[in-house]
């Protein structure tokens, strides 16, 4: 059987190589490459379709939070509730404005942020709470906004896995004061090397943002304060353009598959990501998970399919935060998860008969 990978970049950008190749090429001839009208271009096109006021585009997802922390007055000695279970760039870009990450379980079926413990979490140093649509399906944005209106705290979005996904019907990025995405090339909507940005409908922190990425400024050589390297080069926001126009069109696909891995697969020893009714995931990830996880991943390899895993070691038990002295055990829905769980190939260009074929492998464990 020919191999199946976890993901086919190659595969997306042939189907699109022409609109790309051209986007590109109008990028050198104006030799607009850093910021410019082809990223400005993209920030009015994705607010537009994130239903949000404002976005300014990033070089990177991580200095997203990053910025919309420090917008937010956020830095030392201050405290932010982080899920444990994410991508480590959620706590590390905490960690860059001074501030602390204070970890809190997932939820053992959904697997995004328990709300239920994140209040026993909060000390008089909390000042925000990063909610992550994991795996691209929305957390229970109600009950955390709740939550943190009742605490006077920041709600800050994380949304690099969900570009397009909906809670109640609602698209996500604009519940909370900011929602920050990447746009690394393996995202739902990635570019062609590293970007990212701030949605939010707040013209003040928008503005701010702007100026903190520029080195400060909003007028060239006149700094109003200290500042950062950290705008979107031209060539990513026109291959954004050109991408954002068939992102929905992605998102139904792997929807598509979604349900057929979800109707399909009947093998009692795999567990999915349970997902309410008023979640619209965008399937950036399909995640199952099984008691000998490592033998499934041999199992698949020996059948040329190539899993992947979200992620192995979770944030508290990383070794970047053994200062924070968290140990084995303190979060057992999400160790559980890290220890056993497995990511299927997902990728909008998977053919129905490639599906099929995993799904036909899995039931045979």
């Amino acid at each position: 059987m020919k191999p199946i990978p976890f993901a086919d970049l190659k595969r997306q950008y042939i189907d699109i190589k022409s609109e790309v190749l051209l986007a590109i090429k109008k990028v050198c001839e104006e030799t607009a490459f850093s910021g410019g009208k082809f990223s400005e271009k993209f920030e009015k096109e994705f607010a537009k379709y994130s239903d949000a006021k404002y976005f300014s585009g990033l070089n990177n997802g991580t200095n997203a939070i990053f910025l919309a922390l420090k917008v937010l007055g956020i830095g030392s000695l201050d405290e932010v509730i982080v899920p444990t279970s994410t991508f480590i760039a959620t706590a590390s870009a905490v960690s860059c404005t001074g501030a602390v990450p204070v970890f809190v379980d997932c939820d053992p079926d959904t697997w995004e942020i328990d709300a239920g413990k994140l209040e026993k979490s909060l000390t008089k140093k909390t000042k925000a709470v990063i909610g992550v649509h994991l795996y691209g399906q929305p957390f229970d944005v109600d009950v955390v906004a709740r939550i943190c209106r009742k605490h006077k705290l920041y709600l800050v979005e994380d949304c690099a896995q969900a570009h397009g996904a909906k809670y109640k019907n609602i698209i996500v990025g604009a519940f909370g004061e900011m929602g920050c995405f990447s746009f690394y090339p393996g995202k739902n909507l990635g570019c062609y090397g590293e970007g990212g940005g701030v949605l939010t409908n707040n013209k003040i922190y928008f503005e701010h943002i702007t100026k903190l990425k520029n080195h400060g400024s909003t007028s060239k050589y006149f700094h109003d304060e200290i500042g950062y390297n950290m705008r979107m080069e031209g060539i990513q926001g026109a291959v954004l353009s050109v991408k954002l126009k068939h992102l929905d069109k992605w998102n139904a696909r792997r929807k598509e598959i979604a349900e057929i891995y979800r109707s399909l697969i009947k093998n009692p020893k795999i567990k999915m990501q349970y997902r309410p009714k008023w979640a619209d995931s965008v399937f950036h990830l399909f995640v199952v998970i099984t008691e000998d996880r490592d033998d499934l991943k041999k199992y698949l390899e020996k059948h040329n399919i190539f899993p992947a895993m979200h992620y192995p070691v979770p944030c508290h038990l990383q070794k970047a935060y053994s200062f924070l002295k968290y140990k084995k055990g303190d979060f057992p829905n999400t160790e559980y998860l890290a220890a056993h769980c497995l990511s299927l190939p997902m990728y909008p260009e998977l053919t129905d008969n490639e599906v099929k074929k995993i799904i036909k492998i899995i039931n045979r464990y």
